[in-house]
């Protein structure tokens, strides 16, 4: 008798990136990633039935939020289309994850191929468990409690009734607030780590070896492509797989020869492009974990203002901008990619008192591509509060990262109980006076990627 597939627990972190927003969008610059204490977290489990019962069904949930359960049939496509999923119908109608479902369909259909599974129903029925840490969620909108709420989830799991990492939010997860440290890129890595640890003996695939990570990267970054319908610079998953790194993205030709899930060709050609043997396509992504770290002492936090941004539109402005004025561009960004060069470096060898006037480097040209193409990188709120937050002691400074905007600010602190207390009680007094929400997250920059947890860290919820 073949033995069962393991209940198993992995985990992704989400993301921030410190330096290097817009550039790492071409290959011939980098960005400065940090991981996050932050982690998307995935409970992996067979589904059991009674004896001579058989299913073919994926149930994936999330019990932190309302209506948030997907459950799956499956089937193995003609013509070599790979494992197709097929969602089905939870209650008076069909609400659609597509990160969810593409994310299964690619590595349902690369499990099957690693481990030379012969039908489709070598692909045993599983319940997959989703819980994200508390600071993906902005707190104030979305009525946060850590206790179950009287609205029923649509989950099974009772939440655990004392305070907890993992809150209940009483709305669903479609109106939930985001706080932008990249949970679905975090989502789609630690779903496909989970389903590959679950399914697949460890001598084929091993989370904890380079190999593994490596077909991680790989899937992960291909699904998450397929789920947002375009090929971003993938940082965000490097993240979610490695964890803090310099980062220098891969060339999107890589992708360009993947038919969509299900269509003849896919399975062998999915393989091919996940396993780097693609003729023509080899991987070229360059994730130097040595070179991120922080100084003994010094943390990275996050804070979260309560006015979003739409980094999809400011991204195009950017480029517009690039190529309507192509040489005034590259100087900046040569300039801009030597100076977050010299930002890596000061951290990574510990030299604190150059911390600021390296950030200050950086903001200068931030802003200055901002006003050239008009698109509001480093607001001008945001560089008040920047500029403010250096007014406490143990703050050294701070950007807007990423995309920029208005949404987020990351700051390096002094790692201790005062300074954290100092800041907080300046944002309370900041956020009466300039009336906004801006609150100091939880969330720490961590230097680990995807990972493997104890299940009885969950307990109470699957």
């Amino acid at each position: 008798m073949p033995t069962p597939n393991p209940t198993i627990a992995v985990s992704a972190p989400g993301k921030v990136l410190l330096a290097g927003g817009y550039l790492v969008l071409d290959r011939e610059f980098t960005g400065t990633v940090f991981g996050l204490s932050a982690r998307i977290n995935i409970v992996a489990q067979g589904i059991h039935t009674s004896e001579g019962v058989h299913l073919t069904e994926i149930v994936v949930e999330s019990p932190q939020f309302l209506e948030a359960q997907w459950r799956y049939g499956y089937h193995l496509a003609e013509e070599g289309g790979g494992i197709k999923v097929t969602q089905l119908q939870v209650g008076s109608r069909i609400n659609k994850n597509p990160f969810v479902e593409t994310t299964l369909n690619f590595a349902l259909t690369y499990i099957a191929r690693a481990g030379k599974f012969r039908p489709s129903h070598s692909v045993k029925s599983a319940r997959l468990t989703i819980l994200a840490d508390n600071d993906y969620y902005s707190h104030d909108g979305n009525g946060i409690t850590s206790t179950p709420s009287s609205a029923a989830s649509s989950s099974s799991a009772t939440p655990p009734a004392t305070p907890s990492r993992f809150a209940h939010f009483p709305t669903t997860l479609g109106n939930a607030h985001k706080t932008g440290l990249g949970s679905s890129a975090a989502l789609v890595t630690s779903l496909s780590a989970a389903l590959l640890t679950h399914y697949l003996p460890t001598s084929v695939f091993d989370l904890s070896s380079a190999a593994g990570k490596r077909v991680l990267h790989n899937l992960a970054q291909a699904a998450h492509c397929a789920a947002q319908g375009k090929v971003g610079s993938g940082f965000d998953v490097a993240a979610a797989v490695y964890g803090s790194c310099h980062y220098r993205r891969f060339s999107p030709a890589i992708l360009s020869t993947l038919p969509e899930a299900g269509a003849p060709g896919f399975a062998a050609q999915l393989e091919r492009v996940v396993e780097g043997t693609a003729p023509g396509a080899e991987w070229d992504t360059e994730v130097v974990k040595e070179a991120v770290r922080l100084p003994a002492g010094v943390a990275m936090r996050m804070c979260d203002v309560d006015c979003g941004s739409e980094s999809v539109g400011m991204a195009k402005g950017v480029l517009a901008w690039r190529a309507k004025e192509p040489e005034k561009a590259r100087e900046i960004w040569t300039a801009l990619q030597a100076r977050n060069e010299r930002l890596e470096e000061v951290l990574r060898e510990g030299r604190t008192s150059e911390i600021r006037e390296a950030i200050h480097s950086v903001r200068e040209l931030v802003r200055e591509m901002g006003a050239r193409s008009g698109v509001p990188i480093e607001p001008e709120s945001q560089t008040e509060l920047l500029d403010a937050l250096e007014t406490v002691e143990g703050v050294y400074g701070g950007v807007v990262p990423g995309a920029g905007g208005y949404d987020a600010a990351a700051i390096l602190v002094r790692d201790d109980d005062a300074t954290v207390k100092r800041i907080e009680e300046f944002l309370v007094k900041w956020s009466q006076e300039k009336l906004s929400k801006v609150k100091l997250m939880g969330v720490k920059g961590e230097l680990e990627g995807a990972r493997h947890e104890k299940l009885e860290v969950y307990q109470g919820w699957v």
